[in-house]
């Protein structure tokens, strides 16, 4: 929907939606565009672990996080069932046309996966939580938005969350981003999380300097491919201590499209990548009382998704991460996870093209440096809406 050239209040109807315009410049501004979208969706995800179990709060219990995977009997094991619709979002984009022919566009989306405040007695009610929101002008991005050393269309088609947690890139977070042709830059939010000898993770904001990213992306008719390079600070102050240390890591990822089917993957590695990889199932330093040790990793997964007709596909997934713990610090740092990895496939159904159901089996372990491990069996139904 668009505005005319103005200079009083102006009523613009999107369907249900009426929006109120303050008054415009008609030197400066052509036309508005408003768009709304989204989807419902409903989960329900029968969970067996068989080292243990998570609490009802647990985030592993509403989608696959690798590093919540139990590893103890300390409690009982056994399926668990529950069922949510967390995952539903909305969101908000304005396109507004400059005379010169540019373009300000703007997006704020919003969902309830990982917020607080709900409870399952009563009324399952959860806050809404930012994911992103951000401005673009010229090649610019200021805001929270997808790191620019992920490559979100590489993420395969799952009923989880996410689906190869420990093997993708994700972050969301504030930024400002250049786009050029084919390249992209950044400075992003930091952020570090360190082990010490007393806590298995701590959280500093006491970098000087932001995360850099830099991306280049090739398209061609057959999809597209794209290789990320990251570096940032780590940093820990805490008492007497002052210490950084300098983390770096690569990562290449693709879609090859095959008609209709389509492989995609990811490969990732670097020293100290921390909170960027699995979903910080390993953190990305350990302070041994002197100094800030990077711990190095290396992740990825691979998936094919096929389509067996107009109206069933199925997504074929495999996804790892692997730790190189020093053996010399278990003292400091416990029990650290040394490896995950995942398996699922699944089947969607969609009667309409904005309507999916589907059902999803996702086999996963890990493993720590003690050499003891977990196992996770899950079972997955969705519906799912797209408006």
């Amino acid at each position: 929907m668009t505005t005319p050239h103005c200079t009083k209040k102006t009523i613009i109807a999107l369907g249900t939606l009426s929006v109120l315009s303050m008054p415009v410049m008609a030197t400066a501004i052509d036309q508005t565009e408003v768009k709304y979208g989204g989807y419902v969706k409903l989960d329900a995800i029968w969970s067996d672990f068989s080292d243990g179990s998570l609490s009802g709060d647990s985030l592993g219990r509403d989608f696959y996080v690798p590093g919540t995977t139990p590893i103890s009997s300390s409690t009982s094991s056994g399926a668990v069932f529950d069922m949510h619709a967390r995952q539903s979002r909305f969101n908000l984009a304005t396109n507004t046309k400059l005379d010169d022919g540019s373009e300000i566009k703007t997006k704020i989306e919003l969902d309830f996966i990982a917020s607080t405040g709900g409870n399952e007695r009563v009324t399952n009610s959860y806050s809404p939580r930012l994911r992103q929101a951000f401005v673009t002008y010229k090649g610019w991005l200021f805001g929270q938005a997808w790191s620019n050393f992920q490559n979100v269309s590489a993420l395969p088609e799952t009923l989880d969350f996410i689906g190869p947690a420990e093997g993708t890139v994700f972050v969301r977070q504030a930024m400002v981003k250049y786009s050029t042709g084919n390249w992209s830059f950044s400075a992003e939010n930091p952020e570090s999380t360190v082990t010490t000898a007393d806590s298995g993770r701590v959280e500093t904001d006491d970098a000087s300097m932001p995360d850099f990213t830099a991306r280049y992306t090739y398209n061609a008719d057959w999809g597209h491919f794209v290789v990320a390079a990251l570096a940032r600070q780590l940093t820990y102050k805490e008492g007497n201590a002052d210490e950084t240390e300098t983390s770096f890591g690569v990562s290449a990822s693709a879609r090859v499209n095959f008609g209709k089917n389509n492989l995609k993957f990811m490969l990732t590695q670097g020293q100290g990548l921390g909170r960027y990889v699995g979903l910080n199932v390993a953190n990305g330093a350990v302070f041994n009382g002197n100094n800030l040790q990077t711990i190095d990793s290396t992740s990825g997964f691979v998936s094919y998704q096929h389509h067996w007709n107009d109206q069933f596909r199925s997504t074929f997934l495999y996804s790892f991460f692997f730790a190189d713990n020093d053996e010399n610090l278990f003292a400091i740092t416990g029990n650290p996870t040394k490896s995950t990895q995942s398996y699922s496939a699944n089947l969607l159904y969609s009667p309409a093209k904005q309507l999916t159901f589907g059902i999803e089996y996702k086999v996963a372990t890990r493993d720590t440096e003690a050499n003891i491990d977990g196992d996770l069996n899950r079972l997955q139904l969705s519906a799912k809406y797209v408006f």
